[in-house]
């Protein structure tokens, strides 16, 4: 599978709901680092830590969240998302839209992800 695709099929099972297959092209060395500012902010690595760290603390904590991307950049071993995040948050009710940009590292599989987002406005609908 060409490196690009690797980050497609991502948010393709992402759409469709399937961690299993989100997860698929992480290994246990990957590194997945989440915006300083976020609830969610750090550095994790492999993919029992990004579902415990990240996905399930989303899944609990946000209604219908969604990456909604509008453009991937093919930069070879670099593949860059540029999207929205969209959900409401199950405690607060408020309606989230924040943009993002998400910068994949990939070879064999995906070596590190990084999220680059408005935490404020994530912080904002949490409150």
């Amino acid at each position: 599978m060409p490196l690009y695709d690797t980050v497609r099929s991502h948010y393709a099972a992402s759409a469709a709901g399937d961690l299993p297959g989100m997860l698929a092209p992480l290994s246990a060395a990957s590194t997945w680092t989440e915006a300083a500012g976020s609830a969610y902010a750090g550095v994790y690595t492999g993919p029992d830590a990004v579902v415990a760290g990240v996905f399930a603390r989303i899944g609990a904590e946000w209604t219908d969240f969604r990456a909604g991307v509008d453009d991937f950049v093919d930069g070879d071993t670099t593949v860059v998302a540029i999207g929205n995040y969209t959900a409401t948050h199950t405690a607060t009710g408020k309606p989230l839209v924040v943009r993002f940009t998400h910068i994949w590292r990939v070879r064999d599989g995906i070596v590190h992800f990084e999220q680059v987002a408005d935490t404020a406005l994530l912080l904002a609908a949490a409150r």
